[in-house]
């Protein structure tokens, strides 16, 4: 993260949301590349060609970008999840449509995946240290997998198992899977839509009844 980005002009009055959408775009880059902790508001600013204290306008701190970012991502994640077709009475195949939207959404956007789930701001550290609870966003997007096992155990078509546990582990599963595909890219992994579906039948088969 080296050299002077060229400066972008002054934006006209009324365009101040264009820049705030600069400054997350650029910050969503190089936090994925180099991780939160790595880059400084100032490396910001010059990938967004502008100065410091013209970011400081926007945002007050770094943990603040990565906050608005981390809820954007879980945001896009939960409406993934929600607009998929669902069948009236909930089955096999809507249960293996929302763990393949949750792969593909990590997998096509790996930097909003990461600071949704594998970056860790201030912030996030001091909320899990005083309320060990998920944040809103986190919240949603599990709330519709943890909404899909309960429906399907309700209809016992579930292992013996309570639905917190299920949805739990699924969880678990898929982000594992997630999060070493984009950690790890060049881990000799097998053919690559062979591991993610096999990964999935395995999950959706240790949950369902068989």
């Amino acid at each position: 993260m080296t050299g002077k980005a060229a400066r972008s002009p002054r934006k006209a009055k009324g365009h101040g949301g264009e820049r705030r959408e600069e400054i997350l775009t650029a910050a969503l880059r190089l936090f994925g590349e180099f991780g939160i902790h790595a880059v400084s508001t100032r490396q910001i600013a010059a990938a967004v060609g502008i100065s410091q204290p013209t970011l400081y306008a926007y945002f007050s701190t770094k943990d603040e970008i990565g906050e608005e970012l981390h809820n954007r991502a879980f945001a896009q994640l939960a409406a993934r999840l929600t607009q998929l077709p669902r069948s009236r009475i909930l089955t096999q195949e809507d249960l293996s449509a929302a763990l393949k939207a949750y792969v593909d959404f990590g997998l096509e956007q790996p930097d909003a995946y990461r600071i949704a789930f594998m970056l860790e701001t201030a912030t996030h550290r001091t909320q899990f240290l005083t309320k060990p609870d998920l944040p809103a966003g986190s919240r949603e997007s599990f709330g519709v997998l943890h909404q899909m096992v309960v429906a399907l155990h309700e209809q016992a078509l579930t292992v013996d198992l309570d639905p917190d546990t299920l949805a739990q582990s699924l969880w678990a599963g898929l982000h594992g899977l997630v999060s070493l595909l984009i950690a790890r890219p060049g881990f000799p992994w097998v053919e690559r839509q062979h591991l993610i579906d096999s990964h999935l039948g395995l999950l959706a088969g240790a949950v369902l009844r068989r």
